[in-house]
């Protein structure tokens, strides 16, 4: 399997712009450009990019990881927060607040060690080299 992106920029790092599309069309020509990046402006940014990437991969992980383990996943979200080191130009690391509430049957223990063995074999996750640390609440 295969999965596909586009970007395209034109101009200098900070007058220049472009554009980001996917494969599935749901990124067509999506803005980005410094002020996107690394300031306020309409549009997205690699970075965010990443976090979404990270946390909707990890939350399907833990729903897949629930079923597995015999419970019925109820509500999941996941908040990634993405470090962007603006110094050294590098990502820090990546920080996922999982809220669960709803799943029959699943203790918050064992909810808490699913959620950690999500983060550790979700696909996104394997793919970073950067530090991924949890937050867990379930209801």
């Amino acid at each position: 399997m295969k999965r596909t992106a586009h970007a395209h920029w034109a101009g200098t790092l900070t007058e220049g712009k472009g554009e980001i599309s996917t494969q599935s069309t749901t990124l067509n020509n999506t803005q980005y450009s410094f002020k996107t990046r690394f300031a306020d402006g309409v549009g997205t940014n690699p970075e965010e990019l990443i976090a979404a990437a990270h946390a909707g991969c990890f939350t399907m992980a833990v729903g897949a990881a629930l079923s597995k383990a015999g419970f019925t996943p109820g509500d999941l979200s996941t908040d990634a927060i993405l470090d962007l080191d603006m110094q050294a130009l590098v990502i820090a690391g990546i920080h996922l607040e999982l809220k669960g509430s709803a799943i029959d049957g699943v203790s918050e223990e064992q909810f808490k060690e699913i959620a950690e063995g999500a983060k550790a074999n979700c696909i996104v996750s394997k793919a970073l080299s950067v530090p991924i640390t949890l937050g867990v609440s379930y209801q």
